[in-house]
């Protein structure tokens, strides 16, 4: 099979990232063969490795597309810092791409970066919204929860300097996403750093 007729082939999959397994079951190959064939593909400069066995078939993709399929079978969102920034909310781009998701806690060092996986369990989980990207990225109430919880148990919560609220920003939805924490403690220091960020922040 020519490479070009096997891209265009995968292009039909419809889904901006495949495995190696996928691929091959795609293309009726066998695993090594269809391994080459992606090393070709990528080597064109048509296709990105992500890690090893996973492919992005556009070599120019948002990485913010990647924790759902770095999370599986888990569900992932873009929050932390980069949700932050994407927002407009901190100037600073982080060098790592930030997730949340009901998997452990990682980081995976990718073709587009390290991409840090965070834990949160169930009750914490949600607070996003699907971009016209295709891809999963925190609110702006939620991308700042879950970075002051986060951050929280190392004491680094409220070190978010110039931070810009953007209009329409509800600080009661984040009182709201603090109540569900269990532990009393962690939700007392989350609490409090909240009260501070508020404080010091700026609206845009």
């Amino acid at each position: 099979m020519r490479a070009t007729e096997a891209y265009a082939d995968l292009l039909r999959f419809g889904v901006p990232v495949v495995t190696t397994r996928e691929a091959a079951a795609r293309l009726g190959l066998a695993l090594p063969a269809t391994s080459r064939l992606m090393g070709r593909l990528a080597a064109a400069g048509l296709v990105r490795p992500v890690k090893r066995g996973l492919w992005a078939l556009h070599a120019d993709l948002d990485p913010f597309a990647l924790p759902a399929y770095l999370a599986a079978p888990y569900p992932a969102y873009v929050s932390l810092w980069s949700a932050l920034a994407r927002h407009g909310m901190i100037e600073q781009i982080p060098r790592a791409l930030y997730a949340v998701s009901l998997g452990r806690t990682r980081v995976t060092t990718t073709g587009f970066g390290p991409i840090s996986m965070h834990h949160v369990s169930a009750p914490l989980f949600g607070g996003f919204a699907t971009t016209d990207r295709g891809y999963q990225l925190a609110t702006p109430e939620k991308a700042l929860f879950d970075t002051l919880y986060i951050a929280a148990p190392s004491g680094g919560a409220g070190h978010l300097p110039e931070l810009e609220l953007p209009a329409g920003f509800d600080g009661s939805a984040v009182v709201a996403w603090i109540e569900r924490i269990g532990p009393e403690r962690l939700r007392t220091l989350v609490a409090r750093s909240l009260r501070r960020i508020l404080r010091d922040a700026r609206r845009m």
